[in-house]
């Protein structure tokens, strides 16, 4: 698996990190006590109890092996780096779909930071993915399946980071 870089904000690194010191130092230790109470049970060859936690165990040590691996190619973006002259992760975009004249206002995030249901998108969705370096006039083009999409890009504007 090739790594992407993928690009952050310092707010979301600082989440990654803290999501990673919680799975190293309280699920592991969680897992590893559960396999041990399960191992106590008795005969392991059937040991539903225990196979269970040796799965639960694996899926935390996933979690941990993936999220080091996402840290490891990380580009944090300060506030102070998000720029407004072109689409990037940190902003929000106003675009007018042509087809049907409907206004949409998209923030750009990370994949870790996607919410469709307030229209944070991912700079590596399809979506996302057309606008990225484009500049308010632009038009761009985005194929969702089957399906071709024509926005103008409306407006460019810094993302409020809370927090």
């Amino acid at each position: 698996m090739s790594a992407k870089v993928q690009v952050v904000t310092e707010k979301t690194l600082q989440k990654m990190k803290e999501e990673l010191d919680y799975l190293k130092n309280v699920k592991r230790k969680e897992m590893a006590e559960n396999v041990g109470i399960a191992r106590s049970y008795g005969d392991l060859s059937e040991n539903s109890e225990y196979d269970e936690a040796k799965n639960e165990q694996a899926k935390v040590e996933q979690q941990i092996s993936e999220l080091e691996e996402t840290l490891s190619h990380i580009k944090v973006i300060s506030d102070s780096d998000i720029q407004t002259d072109t689409v990037s992760v940190g902003v929000a975009v106003s675009v007018e779909y042509l087809d049907t004249k409907k206004t949409v206002e998209y923030t750009i995030v990370s994949s870790r930071e996607v919410d469709p249901f307030s229209n944070k998108i991912s700079d590596l969705s399809p979506i996302g993915k057309s606008m990225v370096g484009a500049k308010v006039g632009d038009v761009v083009t985005v194929e969702v399946g089957e399906r071709i999409f024509r926005m103008k890009i409306k407006g460019i504007k810094k993302v409020v980071h809370n927090g």
